[in-house]
């Protein structure tokens, strides 16, 4: 039997040799889905949407504002390609109090003993909503590969997200929400277009289960609407009113190549826009969920297909 020929695996110390410059590098590359998303995994958080790149706090600027998929925990996040420092410590607290976050996660190339200490102390001494995670950014590679990148947990508050979930009060609606979000992933990632356009997400109790399209400025939302017995996706763009202008153009070419008909929503009087096609829906007759499944996965195929184009 011939014997397997395998690679070392090598760990890449300086960051910068892949992200030169912290705010134009390696924030911007955390601000994409896919990659906001590694961290939100390791985090074990529902979901994070960036909302803000360099929110401005006072004087200051936090590298990354944004909210938790399902809840309305506004998250903060300071990212740091080097030890860890008092400077950025306080930092963080500041920002916490600017923007009264709720999740506060400082994302490092190390993290020094008494900095570790003092991210224990606050989760110890805060209230029990709030919760601090300190990260490590660690990148790999194997021979010539390209670098592959994993956040490891250093600090996390204890039994926190156990605790924030068990505060919330699940009634009937909420549940069939979670389980139906639940069986569509199950059915949907069974078919294998669908698995390699789209990544699982953490079902949640909410009304909507949103999925990246591998753009920050926008991404596919799946919506339960039980009042008008409604099944919705919807394009969501947030806060780039231009994007959807410049899709709006297209819209002709849009509905033929995929051979459907979308609500066109710019809401001048809001920051987000969003372009919609629904379908009616008994939500309460499970035996009726598949076909509502192979509905949303041709729709979110067609919809991906046709607005990245464009986006691009």
């Amino acid at each position: 039997m011939a014997v397997a020929n395998l690679s070392k695996l090598e760990e890449i110390k300086d960051l910068r040799t892949v992200w030169p410059h912290e705010a134009l590098d390696f924030t911007r590359w955390l601000n994409q889905d896919d990659n906001i998303e590694l961290l939100s995994d390791a985090i074990g958080l529902d979901g994070i949407v960036v909302e803000e790149r360099e929110a401005p706090v006072g004087d200051f600027k936090v590298d990354i504002l944004a909210s938790e998929s399902g809840t309305s925990r506004k998250i903060i996040i300071e990212n740091q390609l080097e030890d860890t420092n008092h400077d950025h410590l306080g930092k963080l607290i500041t920002y916490t109090a600017g923007k009264s976050a709720e999740v506060i996660i400082w994302v490092v190339k190390h993290a020094r003993e008494e900095h570790r200490a003092a991210i224990e102390w606050l989760n110890n001494h805060t209230d029990e909503n709030i919760g601090f995670f300190l990260c490590e950014i660690k990148l790999y590679r194997i021979g010539n590969s390209a670098p592959a990148v994993k956040f490891e947990v250093i600090e996390t508050p204890n039994d926190w997200t156990k605790e924030f979930k068990k505060s919330e009060i699940i009634n009937e609606t909420q549940q069939r929400r979670y389980d139906f979000w639940v069986s569509f992933q199950e059915h949907a990632f069974q078919n294998p277009q669908f698995a390699q356009e789209f990544s699982k997400r953490k079902p949640s109790y909410d009304h909507w289960l949103g999925f990246s399209i591998g753009s920050s400025a926008c991404h596919l939302n799946i919506v339960q609407i039980s009042k008008r017995n409604e099944l919705e996706v919807e394009l969501f763009i947030n806060k780039d009113k231009e994007i959807f202008r410049s899709l709006f153009e297209h819209k002709q070419k849009i509905e033929e190549e995929t051979g459907l008909r979308f609500r066109w929503e710019e809401r001048p009087n809001r920051k987000s826009s969003s372009i919609i096609i629904s379908k009616k829906s008994n939500f309460g007759k499970r035996e009726d969920w598949p076909v509502l499944f192979d509905w949303l996965i041709d729709i979110m195929l067609k919809m991906k297909a046709a607005f990245t184009k464009y986006l691009s």
